[in-house]
């Protein structure tokens, strides 16, 4: 419904004359004549007045679909990076009252998730600032150590902070039940060889491999052998997995995040580049991401500054995002790597 339509039907709710609200908003009966039938638009300063007037938000005075405002939504957390408190305790409601109105329905809890993961992320990257300031001024401080790992996903060096218990028994009570959900192997997996559990993981990576065929069985395997110190078994099943699937860029890739893992800088530069050079526009970024990073281990800051420089050209000409976090983000990693030189 346009906005049009929604201010006579909020008007005629309230059985209210256009006169009657003219005289309220101090504009003529006709300027309300003309709203309504879609000839003029209220000016953008009264939004907020004709809200109160008619006691609804102005998501609901626009009567936006619950399709197009989660779309928003979805856009917001995307593009922007700190989140306006009032958006997201309206937002928040609103997902809430859906995924109640639509029990069978998993988007809006999804989308509910993303959101509190977007606060968490923004409360971790003020954390993140706040202890290396206070390890500025004591770097001794065990606390300040603390929050900084937790903050930038680091290893705890207490072992008891670095399990990931309650999550694998998620995943294996989520298997069990649901033998054919595929991707929850893989997450199972992940946390396992996290934890040192390597004869688990190859449990269910055997598990896995009998409901399903693909290069994920390869990337498992890979995993594992790794876990087990086995490089020279590890680098075998790349290599293979390489020639296997030759043509597909995402394969490639995962090859240069594992010759990334092993050292083999050079090697990954030239994945990740083959990556790219397999992709048709509009290409993804994530092998310039792996790139950006593996040079600037490797030391090569100009590589990392030209990785994000064609991160920055791609996002803004092939996928045309031209403002907003994506972009910003990309900024802010060049302007740190500039400081690295």
């Amino acid at each position: 419904m346009e906005i049009a339509q929604q201010i006579k039907a909020l008007r005629l709710r309230r059985g209210i004359t256009q006169e009657a609200m003219a005289q309220h908003f101090g504009v003529t009966a006709q300027a309300i004549s003309k709203w309504e039938r879609g000839m003029a638009a209220p000016d953008i300063s009264l939004l907020p007045a004709l809200s109160a007037y008619f006691g609804v938000t102005i998501d609901e005075l626009f009567a936006l679909s619950d399709a197009t405002r989660m779309g928003r939504i979805e856009n917001m957390l995307w593009d922007v990076r700190f989140l306006n408190a009032a958006d997201v305790e309206n937002e928040r409601n609103f997902l809430l009252a859906k995924a109640e109105r639509e029990p069978n329905n998993s988007e809006p809890l999804e989308l509910l998730a993303l959101l509190e993961w977007h606060l968490a992320q923004e409360h971790c990257t003020h954390t993140k600032e706040h202890a290396l300031n206070a390890l500025n001024r004591n770097p001794h401080s065990t606390s300040a150590q603390t929050l900084l790992a937790h903050a930038m996903n680091g290893q705890h060096v207490d072992w008891s902070q670095n399990n990931h218990n309650e999550l694998i028994s998620h995943y294996e009570a989520c298997v069990k039940a649901h033998p054919d959900a595929l991707n929850a192997y893989l997450w199972l997996i992940e946390q396992l060889l996290a934890d040192g559990r390597i004869d688990e993981a190859r449990h269910y990576c055997d598990a896995y491999e009998q409901r399903h065929q693909s290069h994920r069985i390869a990337q498992c395997r890979i995993k594992i052998a790794f876990a087990s110190g086995d490089r020279a078994a590890a680098k075998a099943l790349w290599e293979k997995m390489q020639q296997d699937y030759a043509g597909d860029w995402s394969v490639q890739h995962d090859v240069g995040d594992w010759q990334a893992r092993n050292g083999e800088y050079a090697a990954a530069k030239e994945s990740y580049r083959r990556a790219m050079d397999l992709q048709s526009a509009p290409r993804k970024i994530d092998p310039l991401i792996s790139l950006a990073l593996v040079c600037e281990m490797d030391h090569d800051y100009q590589g990392a500054l030209a990785a994000l420089n064609e991160q920055l050209i791609i996002s803004q000409q092939e996928w045309q995002i031209l403002g907003g976090e994506s972009i910003d983000e990309i900024s802010r990693e060049m302007e740190r790597i500039k400081k690295l030189i």
